[in-house]
């Protein structure tokens, strides 16, 4: 992108953006200092990501595009041209990666992924006789001359198309899917000490003739079709809306076509045919590999741990014995925990507790993403069913957890816990959980506030922060935003609810942000020293952006770490040259969110649940809080210190959105590693 000093506001476009931050991840895939598996692992993650853009943003794209098209004539490259061409860019390299990891994995493994070469001979019989025995039971040929056929090509499933030849100079299209939804994706079978690992699409490529005995096959190539994914929900507040979603979820698979990517080399008059029939003449059209889907890499079936990360040990949070309390410990003093680097033991212990605690009587949750075999879930059944009164909220429109969602919240409710469905027009991302306890006619809580979802499945390799507290006026603030959710109503005034100590967006997250960043504009205009430092996962609201440029030009040094989207253009003179963005990709996601604002020594930091993003501060509720307890303030800015400093995983972000290695002329720092090596030696207890 080209920048020009003088321009008042300038921002990258957050889908561009979005992008860049996708080639980081396949950079890593190319990192020869990764193990090999691990190097495999972002080659899986990449191709997930890209197919959950066609899926998400490329919808708004293509319309976005058509608009401006009838506008202006659209002479200039369009975000949706320059997306495509960067897409392009990113898939060859995707290729040239992995033709470049097969070798060295079939010379240090003895494991040879068979890939775009045809099935050796020595594991041809068992390859015909996995086909014969598992997959022919699943495959349904469609003749594409056969008009009485309805054929729909499913989101993201994968189809082979077989010219063939039926009688003398008449040639026929046949598609056939690949049942990688019902059947594992690779075959592994074991020769003279090799480990032969097979498509199942080249198994079935490979036994075609024995599905059409009655045609000659010319050639088959692989497609996909890749369609949108948003649900058209309404936003009333009418009817129930977990039945509504449902049946939403139901038609996702059935929306339109934004992508159609194909087998190299197919020929055009079968690609026209194709798309006359399966109607794909507005999607993308991409010629693509032999293979799609190659998400499915994460499911290879090799299980060297030579070639995976190694064991970074996991410390326990040491619960005293006497009494064996953790609420009691909560209660005491505020506990921060740092997952995956630290167990999620403790944040099941709290719900556990609650479960059994005689003196608990209340508990109240928000669930974003609930794990597929949740013991949080089975938690709060057993506290319902233990006669506490259990409130769960949880939200409904959690993109692509939607029925995962819905499963939970109708299980939870047959044992007594009181669903809180979504609120209309508004989602529910805050990561906070409120426990009640009388005892003695005293009322005490204790609360869990998250920059991660109530997750144990995700707490494994995301990173994030959870605080254990009983700080009183923050959790009765806690409690007045429960009270607040359970109305199912969105927010028609600032003064609706009043919040001193947590910031929640809709209420008083974006003011409060700002007055923090004034506060620090004006210690710069005094000739304080000042500077702010975050760290978010997405950074695109131009109102907040705009605040940092203006803190840049008073003065103010500004760190950020975003790890995805960033609309924000650093260094650029006269606007954002005291802004330096990093981007850090490695073993574990980077997931927390953290704010830490200078205040003329006097720092103030904030955790929290909420991207600076439009959707994070005007559409949703979000809860950061503040850290007020010495110790682990210090602790979060150490960690936070140690990631700044990372040279070898970060990546500075330029003006041109381009991922710019950091100079190893000092000490190579290795945050993620180094941080697990400095919470080990923590009092704790290590596994």
């Amino acid at each position: 992108m080209e920048v020009r000093a003088g321009q008042e506001h300038i921002f990258f476009d957050r889908d561009l953006s979005w992008l860049s931050f996708n080639e980081r991840v396949l950079l890593e895939a190319g990192n020869s200092e990764v193990p090999l598996l691990e190097r495999i692992r972002f080659l899986s993650i990449y191709s997930s990501n890209s197919d959950e853009f066609y899926r998400v943003r490329m919808p708004a794209l293509m319309a976005l595009d058509k608009i401006n098209r009838k506008k202006d004539g659209g002479d200039a490259p369009s975000v949706l041209q320059k997306a495509n061409a960067i897409i392009h860019r990113q898939q060859e390299l995707f290729g040239t990666t992995l033709a470049d990891i097969l070798p060295e994995l079939r010379s240090k493994n003895n494991s040879h992924l068979v890939y775009k070469e045809p099935i050796p001979e020595p594991v041809q019989a068992a390859a015909t006789d996995y086909f014969f025995t598992q997959v022919l039971a699943f495959l349904q040929p469609v003749y594409l001359s056969d008009r009485t056929v309805q054929f729909f090509p499913e989101n993201n499933k994968l189809y082979l198309v077989a010219i063939v030849s039926i009688a003398q100079y008449k040639e026929e299209y046949i598609i056939l899917n690949i049942p990688s939804d019902l059947l594992p994706r690779f075959y592994s079978v074991q020769h003279e000490g090799i480990q032969y690992i097979l498509f199942l699409d080249d198994i079935i490529r490979y036994n075609l003739q024995a599905v059409m005995p009655q045609v000659s096959i010319l050639s088959s190539y692989s497609f996909k079709v890749t369609r949108d994914a948003e649900l058209g929900l309404e936003d009333e507040y009418e009817g129930d809306m977990a039945e509504k979603i449902e049946k939403q979820i139901a038609k996702r698979d059935f929306g339109f076509a934004t992508r159609f990517l194909y087998g190299a080399g197919l020929p055009a008059r079968c690609l026209q045919a194709l798309m006359n029939v399966l109607h794909l003449s507005n999607a993308n059209v991409i010629e693509g590999g032999m293979y799609h889907n190659l998400k499915d890499l994460a499911s290879l079936p090799i299980t060297d741990p030579a070639l995976m990360y190694p064991h970074w040990p996991v410390t326990e949070y040491p619960v005293p014995t006497d009494p064996p309390s953790l609420l009691e410990e909560i209660i005491q003093k505020d506990i921060i925990l740092h997952p995956p680097y630290q167990s999620y033991n403790t944040v099941l212990r709290f719900f556990n507790e609650a479960a059994i605690d005689p003196w608990v009587e209340e508990i109240y949750v928000t669930l974003y993403r609930i794990a597929g075999d949740s013991k949080i879930a089975y938690a709060l059944m057993s506290a319902a069913r233990n006669g506490k009164k259990v409130t769960v909220f949880v939200e409904l429109k959690a993109r692509f957890d939607e029925a995962n969602n819905i499963r939970w919240s109708k299980q939870m409710k047959a044992a007594g816990v009181k669903i809180v469905y979504s609120i209309p027009s508004l989602k529910v991302h805050a990561k906070v959980a409120l426990i009640k306890k009388v005892k003695e006619n005293r009322s005490q809580l204790a609360g869990l506030l998250a920059t991660g979802n109530l997750n144990e499945s995700t707490a494994r390799f995301y990173t994030d922060h959870i605080l254990l507290t009983a700080h009183p006026e923050m959790l009765r603030e806690l409690e007045m935003l429960f009270s607040f959710l359970a109305e199912r109503r969105k927010p028609v005034t600032q003064g609706l609810l009043s919040f001193s100590h947590l910031l929640v967006a809709q209420f008083n997250l974006q003011d409060r942000f700002l007055s923090m960043i004034e506060r620090e504009i004006r210690n710069a205009q005094q000739g304080l020293p000042a500077r702010i430092f975050i760290k978010l996962n997405n950074l695109e609201e131009k109102v907040m952006i705009g605040k940092l440029y203006e803190a840049s030009a008073a003065g103010v040094k500004v760190d950020l770490i975003v790890r995805s989207i960033c609309c924000l253009v650093p260094g650029v003179r006269g606007l954002s040259e005291r802004i330096t963005v990093k981007r850090i990709v490695d073993r574990y996601l980077e997931h927390g969110r953290i704010f830490i604002f200078h205040n003329n020594g006097h720092p103030e930091l904030f955790l929290g649940s909420a991207d600076w993003m439009n959707r994070n501060i005007y559409r949703r509720i979000e809860v950061c809080f503040p850290i007020y307890d010495p110790v682990i303030k210090q602790e979060l800015m150490e960690l936070m210190q140690i990631q700044w400093q990372d040279n070898v995983q970060a990546a500075l972000l330029d003006s041109s959105l381009s991922n710019c290695p950091i100079d190893l002329t000092e000490m190579p720092i290795r945050s993620q590693k180094m941080i697990s090596e400095t919470l080990r030696k923590r009092p704790s207890i290590t596994t």
